[in-house]
């Protein structure tokens, strides 16, 4: 098993930036897809960015592209997620989850975190 923990969350203005770290232990996080997620208040939680196991492939939710990057390095056991211009909008809980497949759905995703606070004001 592989253990998460987010770090990197908090108060924001609009148009402003945070990195998100993904620490893991337990195993290297070499052997799986990484992704990150976001849950804002009576949503449900939604992929952001997912990253292969060698880094080479990503994928971003529309509403984020041109503005957030993830990025991962397995030497470190970790994964990052740096997010640029932010909106009032982004405001949510984002966490980090760990996959055996580069999985498409939430559910389908084997190891989480338990999560980081961002907010940003307008």
């Amino acid at each position: 098993q592989v253990q998460l923990v987010e770090s990197g969350g908090g108060l924001v203005q609009a148009g402003g930036s945070l990195r998100l770290s993904c620490a893991a232990s337990g195993r290297t996080i070499s052997d799986y897809a990484m992704a990150w997620f976001r849950q804002a208040p009576g949503k449900d939680r939604i992929i952001v960015a997912r990253i292969s196991r060698s880094g080479l492939v990503t994928d971003y939710a529309d509403s984020v592209k041109g503005r957030f990057t993830i990025s991962r390095d397995n030497a470190k056991n970790t994964m990052l997620l740096q997010m640029n211009n932010l909106e009032p909008e982004d405001t949510a809980v984002y966490y980090c989850a760990a996959g055996s497949r580069y999985y498409v759905n939430t559910a389908d995703w084997d190891y989480w975190g338990q999560g980081t606070q961002v907010t940003v004001s307008s």
